[in-house]
């Protein structure tokens, strides 16, 4: 009996650790699919013309095929600030949020130097600050970023808390088409002014591969200062639990007898 439970505890503590080594790749080759696919949208040249509507879309099907390849492994997070929510939202451990943290900046890096593999140089321009590489808009000053970036990373993490809620656990069906709308319609309407990044490790990576940190700060203090604020809140505010009411043995039996039987 002893030998049996000392079997049971190491085939648990393995499970575990495949689980959370499970949960990185998921996060890592998630980031990195995000990063390869929704740059790579952002291509535009004469000859390779793109549009805004097409750049926005082409992300929220990005986040769609991520969160649908590796949503059941990790959560598919795919973003710093979302990891801080899910942390502050009791989703995720400490040691967990570090290690999701992590593989979310490998994968972004990995995800777009592929880019610099494969795609033609003449393609990787992107503008002058390089393809993919999140700066404010000429005319919108720093402050203004910031709080665009705050608002609309507000937006996500109150979608990702409306998802995690527990009032809303039998409606995780559509999750994937939910998030890639969720940023497709923030891309559209942010897009222009900052880029609309929401996500520290999507703007890190293509600043380090083009070695430009131009107003960098502003993609990682905005997305997880905001979403650190955003996620206590709605966890104060509007989380509720869901209670489970009794059910007696009359309304079983009312409930049976509500059965059509064929």
């Amino acid at each position: 009996m002893s030998h049996e439970i000392r079997c049971c505890k190491v085939f648990k503590m393995k499970g575990s650790t495949l689980d959370k080594i499970s949960a990185f790749l998921g996060e890592l080759i998630g980031t990195g699919i995000l990063v390869f696919l929704g740059c790579m949208g952002c291509v535009s040249t004469e000859a390779f013309h793109n549009s805004h509507l097409q750049i926005v879309l082409n992300f929220g099907f990005a986040v769609l095929v991520a969160i649908q390849c590796f949503g059941c492994v990790s959560g598919a997070h795919l973003n710093p600030a979302v990891t801080v929510a899910a942390y502050i939202y009791d989703m995720v451990s400490l040691s967990m949020a570090f290690a999701y943290f992590a593989a979310q900046m490998l994968g972004a890096f990995i995800g777009y130097g592929l880019l610099m593999v494969l795609l033609p140089k003449d393609t990787l321009v992107g503008g002058g600050h390089g393809l993919c590489v999140t700066v404010p808009h000429p005319s919108v000053l720093p402050g203004q970023a910031f709080g665009i970036e705050f608002v609309i990373t507000s937006i996500l993490i109150i979608v990702c808390c409306g998802v995690w809620d527990p009032r809303n656990s039998k409606f995780h069906d559509s999750v994937g088409i939910r998030f890639g709308l969720a940023i497709a319609c923030l891309a559209c309407a942010a897009g222009p002014f900052t880029g609309a990044s929401m996500n520290p490790a999507r703007s890190f990576a293509p600043a380090l591969w083009n070695t430009n940190f131009q107003s960098n700060w502003i993609y990682w203090l905005a997305p997880l200062s905001a979403s650190a604020i955003t996620a206590y809140a709605y966890k104060v505010v509007f989380r509720r639990e869901v209670v489970e009411a009794e059910i007696t043995s009359n309304e079983k039996l009312r409930h049976l007898e509500d059965v059509q039987l064929s």
